[in-house]
C-alpha cells in the first residue's frame, strides 16, 4: 500500500458550527454568510492520525495540570525533525517558546526595535506581519522579493532595526536557495541588522525545492551583529493551529534569556498548552508520513488549478508555489487590478455574489490584481473554487 493510500483527504468534513474562522468567520472578512471559503491559511483536513492518537492518550491520563516545555521529550523531537527532515543539526540550547508564531514576533521586535524605526519585510506581506510591526509603532518597509538592490538599500538606512524574512515566503510561496540566504546574512550583518526568520511553512516545500533553516545560515555567524531568531512550528503543516503553541532558536545566549524573561514575567506565559506539546512531540516523531501524503495531494490540488486557469486564460501561464498550499495567483495579465481594467472590488463582488465564493484578495497583502486561493482542502472543494474562479473572471472581462 503507498503512503498516500493510508490517509484519506479527498472526504469532506463539514467543519460550520466549530467557531472555524475559515467557515463561521467568513462574513467578518467578507460581509456574507455562506459562501465557500478559500481563505485563511488553515486545511480542511484531519491532522495526522499519530498526532490524534497521542492527544487522546494525553487526555485519557485526565490531568491537565500546568505544564513545561523545557523537557527532553519536545527538545528532543525538535532535533529529529531537523535531522531527519533538513539534514541539520538543530541546537537545542538555543531554544525558546511562545504562545504563537506573530507572539514571539512582538517579542522579538520590542526587544531589537523602538518606536518609529524601520522594520524590513518582503512584498507582497503577510498581513499578520504588518499588524504586528505597525500595531508597535515601528515603521513597516517593504522591498519587493527578489530585489537585492531594494533590500539592500532598506537595510543600509540607520534606522533599520530588523529584517523580518518569511522563510518559504507567504504569500507568494518561494522558498529561498541557500546562496540567497547567506546573501541577504551577509548584508545583515554588513548593515548591523538582526534578522528574524519565520519558518512556518517550512516543512510543506514542494518537490524539486530545499528548506534550509536560518539556523544553519546564522549559525555559521552570519546573522547580523550576532542578532537572529527563527520563529516556527508544527501546526501549519500539520493542522493543529487551535491548539496554540510555537517554538524558535535564538542565536545569542544573552537574547535568549532575556526573551524568556519577558516570556515568563512580563507576558506571564510560564506554562505551555500541554496538547501542543504533545501534538509537537507525535508530529515530529511519527507523522513524516501523512506530511509527505498531504504535500503530494495539495501538489495535485496546485497543477488542477494551474490546469484548468491556464486552460481558460493561457496569458496566466500561471505556475503552482514552489512551497504551500496557498494558490497566489496574480491576475493583472487579464488587467484586473491595472489602469483601465478591472479593479479588484469589481471582482470581488461578482465572486462573492454570483460565484458565493471567498478568495483573499491581494490588496490584503498589498498586491492589487492577486488573488490568494487556499488549497489545503479535499479536492472537490478546488475544484468547485477554481471553476467559481474562472466564471467570476469570464464575467469581468
Amino acid at each position: 500500500m503507498s503512503t498516500r493510500a493510508r490517509y484519506d483527504f479527498d472526504t469532506v468534513i463539514d467543519r460550520r458550527g466549530t467557531w472555524c474562522v475559515q467557515w463561521d468567520g467568513v462574513a467578518d472578512r467578507f460581509g456574507v454568510d455562506g459562501l465557500l471559503p478559500f481563505t485563511i491559511s488553515d486545511m480542511d483536513f484531519e491532522t495526522a492520525p499519530e498526532v490524534l492518537a497521542a492527544l487522546r492518550a494525553r487526555l485519557d491520563h485526565g490531568v491537565l495540570g500546568y505544564t513545561t516545555w523545557q523537557q527532553d521529550d519536545f527538545r528532543s523531537a525538535i532535533a529529529h525533525w531537523y535531522a531527519t527532515r533538513y539534514g541539520a543539526d538543530a541546537d537545542t540550547g538555543r531554544l525558546v517558546y511562545g504562545p504563537s508564531v506573530l507572539s514571539q514576533l512582538s517579542q522579538l521586535l520590542q526587544m531589537w526595535t523602538a518606536e518609529g524605526e524601520g522594520v524590513v519585510v518582503h512584498t507582497p506581506t503577510y498581513d499578520g506581519f504588518r499588524k504586528a510591526v505597525t500595531g508597535l509603532g515601528r515603521e513597516l518597509r517593504g522591498v519587493p522579493v527578489g530585489d537585492r538592490e531594494a533590500l539592500e538599500r532598506e537595510l543600509a538606512r540607520p534606522d533599520a532595526k530588523v529584517l523580518v524574512l518569511c522563510s518559504p515566503h507567504n504569500p507568494t510561496g518561494r522558498v529561498w536557495t541557500e546562496d540567497e540566504l547567506r546573501e541577504t546574512a551577509a548584508l545583515a550583518r554588513h548593515h548591523g541588522v538582526a534578522v528574524i526568520s519565520d519558518e512556518i511553512h517550512a516543512d510543506f516545500v514542494h518537490d524539486g525545492y530545499r528548506h534550509v533553516p536560518w539556523t544553519r545560515i546564522g549559525g555559521d555567524g552570519a546573522g547580523g551583529d550576532g542578532r537572529w531568531a527563527v520563529i516556527t512550528s508544527g501546526s501549519k503543516s500539520f493542522n493543529f493551529p487551535a491548539l496554540t503553541g510555537s517554538y524558535g532558536f535564538i542565536g545569542d545566549p544573552a537574547e535568549r534569556a532575556e526573551f524568556l524573561r519577558r516570556m515568563e514575567t512580563a507576558e506571564g506565559l510560564a506554562s505551555p498548552a500541554v496538547l501542543s506539546l504533545t501534538a509537537h512531540i507525535a508530529a515530529y516523531r511519527e507523522g513524516a508520513a501523512w506530511l509527505d501524503a498531504a504535500r503530494a495531494y495539495v501538489a495535485g490540488n496546485l497543477e488542477l488549478i494551474a490546469e484548468r486557469l491556464n486552460g481558460a486564460f493561457p496569458e496566466l501561464a500561471w505556475e503552482p508555489p514552489q512551497a504551500g498550499y496557498l494558490a497566489w495567483i496574480d491576475l493583472r495579465p487579464l488587467g484586473v487590478g491595472c489602469a483601465g481594467g478591472v479593479d479588484d472590488e469589481a471582482l470581488q463582488r461578482v465572486l462573492i455574489e454570483r460565484e458565493k465564493v471567498a478568495i483573499m484578495p491581494g490588496g490584503v497583502y498589498g498586491a492589487p490584481g492577486f488573488l490568494r486561493l487556499n488549497a489545503g482542502c479535499p479536492r472537490s472543494k478546488v475544484e468547485a473554487g477554481v471553476e467559481a474562479l474562472v466564471r467570476g473572471l469570464g464575467a469581468v472581462r
